[in-house]
């Protein structure tokens, strides 16, 4: 799949919309105590960032482990983003697949209100850096 310039921009201002909404969901989930609802959204608030970022940019992850393995070859290893976010989105990704894919699995307020301010900053540093290529390439 190709996309054009204005078509990319149109994606990824999507992506990055909806990065925010399900950021508002998991905190809504949170409020309500709904820790695996939580953990999801958190982590979903986090793939359709890093997605809109590997689209900006050109790349075509076709899986959520593809996701975070592009994240990490085109920007973690050149230091744009932090190791310690990789580590961050390798959890809420860990945690999601758990939720969903393990039975009997409980999540606590314990594990899930830690989530919060490192994804609002996840997505803020994805959000400055399209910010930033798009700027340096006006």
């Amino acid at each position: 799949m190709t996309l054009n310039k204005e078509e990319r921009e149109a994606v990824v201002g999507y992506k990055l919309e909806r990065a925010n909404k399900t950021l508002a969901e998991a905190v809504s989930n949170i409020e309500n105590c709904c820790w695996h609802a939580a953990a999801n959204r958190l982590y979903y608030a986090c793939f359709y960032a890093a997605g809109a970022l590997l689209i900006y940019n050109g790349y075509i992850a076709r899986t959520h482990n593809g996701v975070f393995n592009m994240l990490g070859e085109h920007f973690v290893s050149i230091g744009l983003i932090s190791r310690e976010q990789n580590k961050f989105y390798r959890r809420v990704l860990e945690l999601r697949q758990t939720g969903d894919y393990d039975d009997f699995i409980e999540f606590s307020e314990n594990e899930i209100l830690p989530l919060v301010e490192p994804a609002k900053q996840f997505i803020k540093t994805i959000e400055n850096l399209i910010h930033n290529i798009s700027t340096t390439n006006s």
